[in-house]
């Protein structure tokens, strides 16, 4: 059992341990916020969110819940709505929100600037590329109705909580590695080492695999980057041109628009689309060993599909 608290700032310590930018780049990135929030005014300190200065990831937090409540059950799932609320309440458990608080969704895209620059972007260019696409982002969540979800579970009593860019690293961190440790040749070959993966795998069975967005199966895979993977939402798609003069051969993401393939032929790159709701599994799978660790019971639900990667609980408290 843990409470609601440590389970958050277990996320917290887990999505900066696995974050493109290392802990030092993160502790940084924070020093920064705060050198800005000591200059601000006294209104402008009033609507400051404090938790910025020692969270990185705007969209995620507690969004229901009393710090010191007792957890020992979780309903988890993605993109969840008012209705996955509404069955925890009917399962009598506590829930666990893993979609993110769309109204801080952009506020975490700056870190793709710094995922470019690590694959050969200069850091200056790809702030510029993005400055416009995280407007674009802003405006587009603005008006949707984004307490839905928080409200019913207000109004039920229970607790929430969303993980979005912390499990969006997990995935990260997990792919780079394990790219890295393949060495797919093909893009073939990236599709087959993603089957490897157990959520990939589950995923395919129904018809939701990773599959070539771009390019061809006998195409050499080159540099392969799944840089498609955190910071919020899609990167802008001039950012390909760049990324292709870098020297990257194959982006891996979650899910791509159409404007990004006719993007990616246009620079004779190729992309692999790993999958959403699998890559979503990825992430949450990784975090929620560690809680099955201290005896935590976690149900899944909404898209969902849970892989465990621990055989042993370790019950406490």
């Amino acid at each position: 059992m843990m409470t609601l608290e440590q389970i958050y700032k277990l996320a917290v310590e887990m999505g900066m341990k696995a974050d493109p930018r290392g802990e030092a780049g993160v502790k940084k990135m924070l020093a920064r916020r705060k050198a800005e929030y000591d200059e601000l005014s006294t209104s402008k300190k009033e609507e400051y969110d404090l938790e910025d200065l020692k969270n990185p990831y705007s969209d995620s937090r507690i969004l229901l819940g009393e710090p010191f409540l007792k957890v020992d059950k979780v309903l988890a799932g993605i993109d969840i709505t008012s209705a996955e609320v509404v069955l925890a309440d009917v399962l009598n458990q506590k829930h666990k929100k893993t979609s993110a608080p769309f109204a801080a969704l952009h506020e975490v895209m700056d870190l793709q600037a710094d995922l470019m620059a690590k694959y050969g972007v200069p850091i200056n260019i790809a702030e510029g590329l993005m400055h416009d696409r995280i407007a674009e982002v802003q405006r587009t969540i603005s008006p949707r109705n984004h307490n839905q979800a928080v409200d019913a579970a207000r109004l039920l009593n229970l607790a929430i909580m969303c993980t979005h860019t912390i499990t969006d690293n997990l995935i990260y961190d997990f792919l780079e590695k394990f790219f890295a440790k393949k060495h797919p040749e093909t893009v073939g070959d990236v599709v087959k080492v993603l089957k490897e993966v157990p959520e990939y795998k589950e995923a395919t069975k129904g018809k939701a695999g990773p599959i070539i967005f771009c390019g061809s199966e006998k195409n050499r895979a080159g540099r392969v980057a799944p840089i498609e993977i955190t910071g919020g939402t899609q990167s802008s798609s001039a950012v390909y041109e760049k990324l292709a003069i870098a020297g990257v051969g194959t982006i891996v993401g979650m899910h791509a628009g159409e404007d990004h393939r006719k993007e990616c032929a246009k620079y004779h790159m190729n992309m692999v689309v790993a999958g959403h709701m699998s890559s979503d599994s990825l992430g949450m799978n990784l975090f929620l060993d560690e809680l099955e660790k201290q005896g935590i019971e976690v149900v899944s639900c909404s898209g969902f599909i849970r892989v465990r990667r621990v055989k042993e609980k370790r019950k406490q408290g």
